[in-house]
């Protein structure tokens, strides 16, 4: 049996600022040295190695790869005209244009910090221009764009599809009623919010043939997740094979089509994927050995009977949940929250009666949340660095966004229809 003294370390190491990769690979480490357990070292080696050992784990890089040809091929500038034509005429006319835009950016790329980079940079001084709050405009900004690990195809869904042996077409597809409602429900937030900004100027309707043209330029970005979502519906391709169709599809719409760039300066994407998937990859290597030390520990078990002994009642199991994620998002990036803390978690949902997809969606929306949460959300950081607004500024403006979003996850938990409804339609679960 393993001491679960190493959670302790881990805590406190995270507590020090220690990345979070060291934090997992130091503190069980550290824990079998101490109690002379050195044969539990050679165990976490082999973890390292068979929890990158899976094809579908392909799927991250490639995805990622296809994001970076979507940014930096000309295509989000033809994204946002196609959510202006549509939107920009309403009562805060931009604000919906960040979201509208953050739904349909997310839906090509798939990251949450790589929106809240591209849109933010474009959007957020073309708002400041209409006499929007310039921090009222990163708060929308980091907001919306954690709708990146929502909306299909989603980084975040992928590796909880990795980690609980899931369905990845089935969590993909019961990401977009979710993602809708989202999107609506900011909206709705930001047509509220904006009453305080009686300055903010209101743009024109835009033409019937502004809106065609829109439509026109943004049609082929805007095929990408259905060729992603219907080639894995139908059959035609793995996920991550779907992966790969994307990279070459961005690469087609970059290079050959909108023509704002070159093989050479797409080539030179590669070394940058290369470097930051291989970052990501890792800590997945460290958190499966990570998890295997959690799983000799008996914390699971343990951890079980805890919430069993609050209450056995589904409803009150997820709320409890909820909460304690919630937490957990504000201090833990959501990939390896998903990793350490999904195998422990959803094991007692799903023996609560509660379908792995429909808990899987929740806990990748609830941690992507923590990702716009203070003190540690990546995105708030991001949009505080775009917008040169302060970072305490940023987190008081975002906080009626943060409680629309948190309802909306009480929503989709114990409304499991809004979820899985559309996989089991489809036939995908």
């Amino acid at each position: 049996m393993v001491s679960p003294i190493f959670l302790v370390y881990f805590m406190a190491f995270l507590m020090l600022g220690v990345p979070v990769l060291f934090a997992l690979g130091l503190s069980p480490i550290i824990t079998f040295v101490q109690n002379d357990q050195i044969l539990f070292i050679n165990m976490l080696y082999q973890r390292l190695y068979s929890g990158l050992d899976n094809f579908l784990l392909l799927a991250l890089p490639f995805f990622m790869l296809a994001g970076e040809c979507m940014s930096s091929g000309g295509i989000t500038p033809r994204i946002i005209s196609f959510a202006q034509a549509r939107v920009q005429h309403l009562r805060g006319g931009l604000g919906h244009v960040v979201i509208l835009t953050s739904t349909l950016f997310g839906a090509l790329t798939g990251s949450a910090v790589a929106a809240t980079s591209a849109i933010g940079n474009m959007l957020i001084p073309e708002m400041t221009k209409y006499k929007y709050d310039r921090s009222y405009s990163a708060a929308l900004t980091a907001a919306a764009t954690i709708l990146g690990n929502i909306i299909p195809p989603s980084g975040l869904m992928l590796l909880y599809a990795f980690v609980m042996n899931t369905s990845v077409a089935a969590m993909f597809i019961a990401g977009i009623v979710p993602g809708i409602i989202f999107c609506a429900g900011l909206m709705l937030v930001n047509r509220v919010q904006i009453k305080k900004y009686p300055q903010v100027e209101t743009l024109p309707r835009a033409t019937k043939l502004d809106r065609r043209k829109s439509l026109q330029l943004a049609i082929l970005p805007l095929l990408t997740p259905v060729i992603i979502l219907g080639g894995i519906y139908g059959g035609i391709f793995t996920p991550t094979e779907a992966a790969a169709v994307a990279v070459a599809y961005a690469i087609f719409l970059s290079v050959y089509v909108i023509k704002v760039t070159n093989l050479k300066a797409t080539y030179a994407l590669f070394t940058k994927v290369a470097v930051n998937a291989a970052t990501v990859l890792i800590i997945v290597a460290a958190a499966s050995g990570f998890a295997s030390a959690i799983s000799f520990s008996g914390i699971s078990q343990t951890v079980t009977d805890f919430f069993l002994s609050i209450t056995s009642d589904p409803l009150m199991l997820f709320f409890i949940i909820n909460i304690f994620l919630f937490i957990v998002g504000m201090f833990l990036d959501a990939g390896p929250a998903i990793l350490i803390f999904g195998p422990i978690i959803a094991p007692i949902m799903i023996n609560a009666g509660v379908d792995p997809v429909h808990f899987g969606v929740v806990m990748c929306v609830n941690l992507s949340i923590g990702l716009a949460t203070p003190p540690m959300g990546l995105v708030l950081f991001v949009a505080s660095g775009v917008s040169g607004e302060p970072l305490q500024k940023i987190s008081k403006a975002i906080i009626p966004f943060l409680i629309i979003e948190f309802l909306i996850i009480f929503l989709i938990s114990f409304l499991p229809d809004l979820v899985i409804g559309l996989p089991k339609l489809l036939g995908v679960m």
